[in-house]
């Protein structure tokens, strides 16, 4: 096993497309243009048996390249990212839509790509002792897991990926990465260059659509398989991972709740939920999805979040003044306009947006805001996906927890107020995974993320994703004067 001891130079747009793409492929068109972006080969089931199989042959030799040394080729590999982020920050930006340069845009899933590959390579994996007394040690080690098989969405194609890959790279795994048929040249084009750093056969890609991620899901020769999606992709590849008992962890759709309690300072907040809201235009798991408001401050938040929400452009990914793009495909526009429509007719008032243009070019859908909506409206009980907030009106805190709850998802949620221990009071009430103050959506790859009830289970980030996730489970050394247990 070798890798490349120089540096690779930094690769133009043109070249890193050129290395990735199949000139026979489907096509992969621009979501705000409907341009050519380029043309990507479809994987055969046969072509994942070879990826399998020489994953599997890489995988002993990569584990036993110690961990140190592993670290350092994962610190290179974010060298490589970052020295490329302006040819990837453009691929992306052409193929899923979202803006080069400002909001939470391209420049910035690249640059948490290579962020979450540091902080993979630098967190602190050392065996753990147990106890150490006078009936004797205990100390718990992690190894290895094997091969680990990937799926990933279309949403944030690069920086997922890097979540998957890098934390079974430390590990010492091999990965097979199947990304979203909507956007598989920005997942193409990150492996090319992390390919550039790292041996050979330790990340392989195979493009394709459901027949490969249904193959990829029942083999048995996946050891972990890691998928971020919608909850009902999650249940199929649950049950397709059943005979093999492959391990799992899933991230899965969200819905997620927001109460603003009645000492929240409407202005002082209003940037803060439109971001937790509208970041990558909706198009988030773990956004804002469904936001509660008391009574007292209820028209002075709508009137703030309006505010703000109508002064944020929205266009094509190349614009500089642009800080929202595009939905990524039109099957997610259809459900966006659906929802929106089912809101209006069930007496939402809408206070932004709601009108997208008929003739345009590409799959935008207008910032949207829906006031006065019943909880048990469409909007608020499935989840959109896209740049549509309702807001619902509550009377007290009770019922607005009650709201937050009763719906079968639990991947974030978030509290607003200006009394921060009032609001942890109602926080630890929430059912979610993680449960925010004054924000939303602020994960951190020191800190384990993952739902709960219908969105999915098993952690990311941290040790818990790294050695408690792709690792082989732990293995417990016990020993005292006479014997070893193990």
């Amino acid at each position: 096993m070798t890798a490349t001891t120089e540096s690779s130079p930094a690769t133009t747009y043109d070249d890193l497309l050129a290395a990735i793409t199949d000139p026979e492929g489907r096509e992969i068109l621009d979501p705000a243009t409907g341009e050519l972006v380029g043309r990507v080969h479809e994987s055969t089931v046969e072509e994942l048996e070879r990826a399998l199989a020489r994953a599997r042959e890489e995988q002993a030799e990569w584990a036993a390249v110690p961990d140190a040394e592993r670290c350092a080729l994962l610190h290179r590999a974010a060298d490589a990212i970052e020295a490329n982020a302006a040819a990837l920050a453009e691929l992306l930006s052409r193929e899923q839509g979202k803006p080069v340069h400002h909001g939470p845009n391209a420049m910035f899933e690249v640059g948490g790509a290579a962020a979450w590959m540091r902080a993979a390579a630098s967190l602190p994996l050392e065996p753990e002792t147990v106890f150490d007394d006078e009936s004797g040690t205990a100390v718990l080690t992690y190894d290895p897991i094997g091969v680990v098989g990937a799926i990933g969405p279309w949403n944030w194609p690069m920086m997922i990926s890097v979540w998957q890959i890098a934390p079974a790279l430390r590990m010492g795994n091999t990965v097979v990465l199947k990304p979203s048929e909507y956007t598989p040249l920005s997942v193409l084009g990150l492996v090319h260059v992390l390919n550039q750093v790292l041996p050979e056969g330790l990340v392989t890609v195979v493009p394709g659509g459901r027949e490969i991620g249904e193959a990829l899901s029942k083999h048995s020769g996946v050891d972990k398989l890691t998928f971020t999606g919608s909850t009902a992709t999650g249940k199929a590849i649950m049950r397709s991972a059943a005979d093999t008992l492959t391990r799992l962890t899933l991230e899965l759709g969200g819905n997620d709740a927001g109460i603003v309690l009645p000492d929240a300072d409407p202005r002082a907040i209003a940037e803060g939920l439109f971001w937790g809201a509208f970041i990558n235009t909706g198009q988030t798991c773990a956004a804002l999805k469904r936001l509660y408001v008391h009574e007292d401050v209820y028209d002075a938040v709508c009137e703030s979040l309006t505010e703000v929400a109508a002064a944020m452009p929205m266009g094509e990914g190349r614009d500089e003044r642009n800080v929202l793009g595009p939905l990524q495909n039109r099957s997610q526009f259809e459900i966006v306009a659906d929802l929106v429509e089912k809101a209006k007719a069930g007496g939402g008032r809408v206070l932004l947006g709601g009108d997208p243009a008929a003739d345009q070019p590409g799959h935008f859908y207008p910032t949207t805001l829906v006031a006065d909506l019943d909880d048990d409206n469409p909007l608020v009980t499935e989840e959109q996906f896209g740049p549509a907030l309702p807001i619902v009106k509550y009377s007290s805190v009770d019922e607005a927890v009650r709201m937050a709850n009763r719906l079968d998802v639990g991947l974030g949620a978030s509290v607003w107020g200006s009394d921060t221990d009032r609001a942890r009071e109602v926080a630890v009430r929430i059912q979610a995974g993680t449960v925010w103050i004054n924000k939303h959506g602020a994960i951190d790859p020191r800190m384990p993320f993952g739902g709960i009830k219908g969105s999915g289970f098993g952690v990311e980030f941290g040790d818990w994703g790294e050695a408690r996730g792709h690792g082989r489970g732990l293995r417990v050394f016990q020993w005292c004067v006479r014997h070893t247990i193990v």
